[in-house]
């Protein structure tokens, strides 16, 4: 039986902290989160490897630094509240999950959605909210969040999402023309609500489909 708790421990150590993330907590999170429990079970002997995997309807749960990368950027405090745009498998809504005081995931691809709700409950996750949508018109009822992390690459940052953003708050989000290739943003809203933003790395994501985002057909 494999040793997922020593695969952990690695990854954390060898692809994350290696690497020059540095926020304990996110480090902290990174290790307790079960990463194997939310990719297909074919996959498990690969779940703590340095890379995306496949998890069904095209999609892909991010290369654990990626994760780490993004979820530092957003420097999440006790009591903020989360919004995830492309969930996924719900792998980092978990990681967001034990940082964040509440959670709120987003997920357009129904299959997904409910992949996501079955492996967040069963993972023991009862701070997160999931929702079947249009992510890039993000979830206005819960609004404004300290948090945004954006899953998907877009071809810009969503108006929507930006809206959504409270004051001082943070998104992080891949930003392309390329559907394929993209910039990893950090967008911050202001005091006085205008927003400043600075790149972080070059990132490769699936595309983030939806009114705000791609057409399905790729326009």
């Amino acid at each position: 039986m494999a040793d997922f708790s020593l695969q952990r421990k690695r990854m954390v150590e060898e692809q994350i902290a290696a690497r020059g993330v540095r926020d304990k907590n996110v480090l902290r999170a990174m290790e307790k989160v079960h990463r194997h429990k939310f990719v297909p079970a074919d996959l498990r002997g690969r779940a703590y490897s340095d890379s995306p995997l496949p998890i069904g309807a095209g999609q892909t749960i991010s290369q654990p630094y990626i994760v780490a990368c993004m979820i530092e950027a957003l420097a999440i405090k006790p009591g903020d509240k989360a919004l995830e745009i492309g969930a996924g498998s719900g792998y980092a809504a978990a990681v967001l999950a034990e940082l964040a005081d509440e959670v709120y995931a987003i997920e357009c691809i129904s299959a997904l959605a409910e992949m996501a709700t079955w492996n967040l409950q069963a993972a023991g996750y009862t701070n997160v909210h999931m929702l079947h949508a249009d992510g890039t018109k993000g979830w206005s009822e819960h609004a404004p969040f300290d948090a945004i992390l954006v899953s998907a690459g877009a071809p810009g940052v969503p108006e929507s999402l930006k809206t959504q953003l409270a004051p001082g708050g943070r998104m992080v989000i891949p930003i392309g023309t390329s559907m394929m290739y993209q910039k990893l943003v950090c967008v911050t809203r202001q005091k006085d609500g205008s927003f400043a933003q600075h790149d972080l790395t070059d990132v490769r994501f699936v595309p983030l489909v939806g009114e705000e985002g791609w057409r399905p057909d790729g326009v």
